[in-house]
């Protein structure tokens, strides 16, 4: 099993490339089965996940061709079975993404319940409430949805929670719907925005992406498109805490510094100095160690759950007391006890953990527990001293490409071995 070596205490300096944004790739893909025609995706990153995603369309009958810089070509024309199996299914939980789609365009799926991350109840009853209201008839047996609708009809969906998975799930459904839907409530995050941009290419009738309400007119049939995923927001958040926790300056090319307002003003918070472009952020801590910062997640465009694991690094060695209240995941301080074998001072009460910032951490053995965690501990070890071991680092593969060249290219020491 791979682990990550890392040796702490080098500031980071240099630029590096944002990769596409996974959680953006993973839906584009899905959405490519209501396509009668060849998709083209381009700027997908490389990741487990995302390989996952294509196997599984294989598996339907998707002709997928990828070049050698991850550029897809997709050709929906030949699926020969709505099938999405546990063994596949069960290591993502994006798989449940093929279920809206394979409904909208074939009248039935079959997909196994998810799996993905173990932090806390991310339940898919919304997905399924919503395309009953389209028409779906769905039963829940033996570890799968059996969903059937010879034809959905568009509908008024208010979803009790706000859920990316579910406002996109809801989205492609429409698409090829009967009629009118409006999903409101529904998910901001601009991954849902790209997802729109696709099916609006594909010939989609989409107004309000991106805003509480979104209203998708269906049509009989839609054709391929050609698209570019979006920057990867998260990578890019990570990557800049990763230069404030040593105190470097870092360049990210080929980002959007629109889609980071609020981890950007977290990030100045620290005491870094941050100046922005149409694609780039820089972010330069001069060597000073940041100060502490109090962080609430929320949906978009709230600060980001998926960044308050990499947070939690930067305030064990921050200058002060910072204070974490986690709204969205009630399992997501899973990193807290491992970050304390390194010396941190967390504790925990219910959603919220209170950080005291420790001059320095300590290198210890640790194990990643999901994929936010695994980046906080990798941000950890940048500065703990001496060597940390990062163990179960599939975890980080399946959201991060590349992640140990990518810190090598800024100075760090860091290497992948196998044991």
């Amino acid at each position: 099993m791979d682990k990550l070596l890392i040796r702490g205490g080098t500031p980071l300096n240099g630029e590096v490339r944002i990769s596409g944004a996974k959680n953006a790739a993973l839906p584009i893909l899905a959405a490519t089965l209501l396509a009668d025609s060849k998709c083209f995706i381009s700027n997908v990153p490389h990741l487990q996940d995302i390989t996952t995603m294509m196997a599984l369309l294989g598996r339907m009958g998707v002709e997928l061709v990828v070049d050698e810089k991850m550029n897809i070509e997709i050709n929906s024309s030949q699926v020969h079975t709505c099938i999405a199996p546990y063994e596949l299914v069960k290591t993502m939980r994006a798989s449940i993404l093929v279920l809206g789609p394979l409904l909208a365009r074939f009248g039935e799926a079959h997909v196994s319940l998810p799996g993905g991350c173990a932090i806390g109840a991310r339940p898919v009853n919304l997905h399924i409430k919503g395309l009953e209201a389209m028409g779906a008839t769905i039963e829940v047996e033996n570890g799968y949805i059996s969903a059937k609708a010879p034809r959905l009809h568009g509908a008024r969906l208010c979803m009790e929670l706000v859920t990316v998975t579910g406002t996109e799930n809801l989205m492609m459904a429409a698409a090829l719907a009967d009629g009118e839907t409006i999903i409101e409530n529904a998910a901001r995050e601009p991954e849902v925005v790209d997802l729109a941009r696709l099916l609006i290419s594909m010939g989609a009738e989409v107004e309000g992406a991106g805003t509480d309400t979104i209203r998708i007119v269906g049509k009989p049939t839609l054709s391929g498109a050609r698209h570019e995923v979006l920057p990867d927001r998260i990578e890019s958040g990570t990557f800049l805490v990763a230069a404030a926790i040593t105190g470097g300056k870092v360049k990210l090319r080929d980002t959007d510094p629109h889609l980071l307002d609020a981890v950007l003003a977290k990030l100045k918070e620290t005491g870094a100095k941050i100046t922005i472009g149409d694609n780039w952020i820089e972010l330069d801590m001069e060597g000073r160690r940041p100060k502490a910062v109090d962080i609430h997640t929320a949906p978009y465009p709230a600060f980001p759950t998926d960044m308050q694991a990499q947070f939690s690094a930067l305030n064990a060695v921050a200058d002060g007391v910072a204070t974490l209240r986690e709204t969205i995941f009630e399992n997501r301080f899973m990193h807290a006890q491992e970050l304390q074998r390194m010396g941190a001072n967390i504790q925990i009460e219910g959603n919220t953990a209170v950080i005291r910032g420790m001059k320095q951490l300590q290198a210890a053995p640790v194990m990643a527990t999901d994929l936010r965690a695994s980046a906080s501990l990798v941000l950890a070890a940048l500065v703990a001293q001496g060597e940390t071991l990062v163990d179960r680092i599939y975890h980080i593969d399946r959201g991060y490409e590349r992640i140990e060249e990518k810190l090598t290219q800024l100075g760090a020491d860091i290497r992948r071995i196998r044991e």
